[in-house]
This record gives C-alpha cells, structure tokens and sequence, in this order.
C-alpha cells in the first residue's frame, strides 16, 4: 500500500491495485456474451509444481481426462453386468416356470392317472362322455367303451356313472356307445348309471337311455330327440360370380349333396327318407333303454329339449340328483374313480392343429352330414 493518504484509491504506484494489463484483460468473452474472467483469477489453477512448464501441464491434463474417462468406462460397464445378472435371472424364471408346468402335464397325464389302479376301497367307477361325441374328439366310442370296461370290470367299483356333459353327435359313435351299454346292463352283475350335467341331450341323451337309471340337475338340458343335417347352397351366388363348377360323377346322384348344384325334390324326398328311417332308429333304441317310464307325450321324439324337472315328469330322466349324491347313496361317501383312459398329448395336439387348419382354410366336416 502507498504511504501517502492523499494519493486516490485505486491507484497504482507499480505496487497495488490493478494495472492497465490488468483492466486490459477484463474484456467481453465472445461465447457468454458476458465479462471473461482471467485464468488466474476464476479457474482453479493445474495441479502441479511451480516450475511445471507447459508442456508437463498439458500432460498431466491429458491423464486426468484419462482418469476421468476410466471412471465413466467402469460405471457404464458395472450398470451393463447388473442388466445382464437381471436378465438372466428373468430368463432361469421363466423357464422354471415352463419345466414346472411341463412336468405337472406330463405327470397328470402318465403317472398320476386315477385309473392306472383299482383301489379295492367301494367306489363309483367314472366314465366321462364330455364335449361333441365324435370319432376325432375325447368323446369317441373307442375310448369311452374302453372306460366302461374298465369300471365294470374293477372289484371296488359298486356302480358303473356315465358323467355326460355333451350336446351330441355322431350317430355311429353313439350307436356304439349304446350297444356296450346294453350288453354290460343285460349280464346284471353291478348298476350302470347316467348322471347329466349341464347338458345331455341328442346322441348324449341316446347313451344315457342305454343305463339303468338317469339322473340330472333341476337345470339340466335334457332331450332333443331328432336327427338333423345342415348345409348351405352356393349355387345362385357362384353364377353371380362367374365360376364354372366342373364335377364328374359316376353315378347321376353322387353329388346331390354338393352345395353348388341345386337339391331337386326328388333328391329332398330321398334324403328327408334318409333322416327319418335315422330318427325311427333313435326313438326304438330310446324305448328299447328307457322302457314302460317314458309317458306318451308324442313331443318327446320331437327334438324339443326339456329341463331335468321337466324330464321327469316325461319319463326321460328318473329322478333329480347329483353326482355327488349318488356317491352318498351308493357307497356311503364322496369317493368315485375315473376310468376314463387318458388322451395321448402327442395325439390330442397333432389332432387339434389339424381341426385349427381344417378350419382356418374352411375345409373341416364331420365324418358324416348327420348329428345326434
């Protein structure tokens, strides 16, 4: 500081207070569009010894980016490890969940299955009849014979229960059905029982009249005795279209059916004939089953469906129960056996995508025009 008191602050005597250089250096920074600030006075000055010269300096800057660079390569390093460890971890879940699931199927399907034995303990021997009664469904008369033989057969079963939840089907197949009924019920050695479920009806209710007694819930559907064929005629919108069908028959009514060509009456009558020694065949093997109980109401063979309690006052059903009431009645207890073979996985889903295909590309039909 100048030792004159009367020299004006802020001036410099070559000791204090800035100098011309220094007012010099304060100048507009061309990037802030504000005051730039010296080096020396706002940065942090670089580490390193006082005699450093530039060229050290630039050097040690170039490590400390390095440094810095090492730091952010490690984070981002440590974050990709994390996402892959929880990634993989998702991934073992997943497919823990799969093998589980895989296992539990192929368990129920091979090992666990309930008719693999017959427990010696009294019991109803099940036979399931669920779904569309069909050659290439579950319900097929192959499969269902075979679980009637098997109840019937085992020691411990005290009764034979057709658990049927199914609209119909098949003719055939439940002609088949039916017959094996009615041999197993003609040797009398134990009670073969019908039980319905939410619906029996059709080619359903034709192999529950084959057993000893039917059984149903108060709002079961029970009925529909009448035999029906369903088509579409294409031939007034193909000639609007301007395609030419070409069929070839040996025979002058192979084709009659064929949905591009008209149904003259005499193919109608034919046909309709077709159905009805069908439908005659249905109502003779029902009463052949069911006997003196069926009324004489003639709506009976109409095709008309009925609740249970309405069933029984028409002589289709025998009396309002349950499953499970029938166990209680039978062997004192809940306890019953399913006899049902079990479905070959590997043929249960090569035959669902075939029906899935047939579909997609309209080409699927029943093995035959008629239904139960």
């Amino acid at each position: 500081m100048s030792d004159d008191p009367n020299r004006p602050s802020g001036t410099n005597d070559g000791r204090d207070g800035p100098t011309n250089d220094d007012r010099n250096e304060v100048r507009e920074d061309r990037w802030t569009q504000g005051s730039e600030v010296p080096p020396s006075k706002g940065a942090k000055p670089m580490s390193g010894a006082p005699d450093d010269d530039a060229e050290t300096l630039r050097e040690r800057q170039r490590l400390a980016q390095l440094e810095m660079m090492d730091h952010w390569i490690g984070g981002v390093l440590t974050e990709q490890r994390r996402t892959r460890r929880w990634k993989l971890f998702f991934r073992l879940m997943m497919l823990t969940i799969v093998l589980v699931a895989l296992f539990t199927t192929l368990y129920s399907l091979f090992w666990d299955s309930s008719s693999a034995t017959a427990p010696t303990q009294r019991h109803l021997g099940i036979v399931e009849v669920s779904g569309v009664i069909a050659s290439d469904s579950p319900a097929n008369a192959e499969r269902i014979i075979e679980g009637l033989n098997n109840a019937w057969e085992a020691e411990g079963a005290a009764a034979v229960v057709l658990h049927i939840n199914s609209p119909g089907g098949s003719p055939v197949q439940s002609q088949r059905i039916y017959a094996e009924i009615m041999r197993l019920r003609e040797q009398g050695d134990k009670p073969i029982i019908a039980v319905i479920e939410d619906v029996g009806a059709s080619g359903a209710y034709y192999i529950a009249a084959a057993a000893n007694e039917i059984i149903a819930s108060p709002v079961s559907l029970v009925g529909s005795i009448g035999v029906i064929y369903a088509g579409f005629g294409f031939e007034e919108a193909i000639a609007r279209i301007g395609v030419e069908r070409r069929v070839l028959t040996a025979g002058e009514n192979k084709a009659f059916l064929d949905p591009f060509q008209p149904l003259d009456e005499e193919a109608e009558q034919f046909w309709q004939g077709v159905l009805s020694q069908t439908h005659r065949q249905f109502i003779d093997d029902v009463r052949a089953g069911r006997g003196g109980r069926l009324s004489d109401s003639p709506d009976i063979f109409s095709g008309l469906v009925w609740s249970g309690e309405q069933s029984v006052d028409l002589g289709l059903v025998d009396q309002l129960g349950s499953l499970e009431q029938v166990a209680r009645d039978r062997v004192g207890d809940t306890n019953w056996v399913d006899y049902t073979p079990s479905l070959d996985p590997f043929e249960r889903l090569t035959r669902r995508f075939t029906q899935v295909v047939a579909e997609v590309l309209g080409v699927s039909a029943p093995a035959t025009p008629l239904r139960f």
